[in-house]
Formats: C-alpha cells, sequence, structure tokens
C-alpha cells in the first residue's frame, strides 16, 4: 500500500512537472531537485528525499509529457496514477522505469492509502476500487526492468549467455 501525496488535475503538462526553466539539467540523478518546482511543499518534500518509494502522484486525463517529466519522477521512486496519460509521457515514462498506472476511473485524494494491484487499484480508505488498464507485456517488462537500458542490457546478457 502506499500513500497519495500529491494530487494535481487535468491536463498536466512538462512544464507544470518539470518546468522548462530547467531543461539545461537533465541528468536523471539532479532533475528530481525541480520536479514539481512551482509546489513548494511536494517540491521541497522530493528534494529532501522524505517521500517513500512508491509513493503516488494522483493526476487526471493527459498526465505529462517530455522525458524529463518522467525521469525526475522515476528516479526518486514514485508512482503515478492517472485517467490517462499523454502519449509521449507515457512512452518515455516506460523508457526510464517509472511506473505509471492508466485508472480511468480513480477517485483519491492527497492522503488516501492506495493499494495497486495488476487488476486495480483499491483505494482503501474509501473502500473503493478502480479497474487499471494495464500495459502490454513487453511494455510492462521494460519499466520492470527499470527502464529501457536496464532491460536491453538484461537481454544482451541473456543472449551471450544462451
Amino acid at each position: 500500500m502506499a500513500k497519495v501525496v500529491f494530487k494535481i488535475g487535468d491536463d498536466v503538462s512538462t512544464d507544470t512537472i518539470y518546468p522548462g526553466r530547467f531543461m539545461a539539467t537533465v541528468l536523471p540523478s539532479e532533475t528530481p531537485q525541480y520536479a514539481f518546482a512551482d509546489f513548494k511543499e511536494i517540491n521541497a518534500k522530493i528534494k529532501g528525499k522524505e517521500l517513500p518509494v512508491g509513493s503516488i502522484i494522483l493526476g487526471g486525463k493527459n498526465f505529462g509529457s517530455r522525458e524529463q517529466a518522467a525521469s525526475c519522477l522515476a528516479t526518486p521512486g514514485l508512482v503515478v496514477v492517472a485517467r490517462n496519460f499523454a502519449r509521449i509521457f507515457l512512452q518515455n515514462s516506460i523508457n526510464v522505469g517509472l511506473q505509471t498506472v492508466i485508472c480511468p476511473t480513480i477517485d483519491a485524494e492527497e492522503g488516501d492509502e492506495l493499494e495497486i494491484t495488476p487488476t486495480e487499484v483499491k483505494n482503501v480508505t474509501k473502500g473503493t476500487s478502480h479497474p487499471v488498464v494495464p500495459l502490454p507485456k513487453a511494455r510492462q517488462a521494460i519499466v520492470d526492468a527499470g527502464g529501457l537500458i536496464p532491460y536491453t542490457r538484461k537481454l544482451l546478457v541473456q543472449e551471450r549467455s544462451a
């Protein structure tokens, strides 16, 4: 189970997640300090490494875009649950190993405890459950490996040992 640590609405752009003024910083080890930079409370928690791995950012429809928006959330081990994702953000999140959960009917608030399974998101606080749209198996395998680079390394090692 994990807690919703930040809730944001629909049409969340990269400039909201990772403001353009920080685009010169692209190293995954450095980008988290600018995550949600214009939202002081959540930014301070991310910067201060105060959030447990698996903490949930809750979005509405059309969450995210560019790669930096995904990588700045992946490095601290956050999970993003949203009604749906911008196509480019979803692919970028897969590439960097950010766990994203597509849950079209999600109903939760900051502070709610959620349990995520492969088929549903259970809001333990409210006693409700909401179906998940699973990623295709190949894409989920990339996320499970930690992103495209670790996944490719894993395949190369398997190929060499075969």
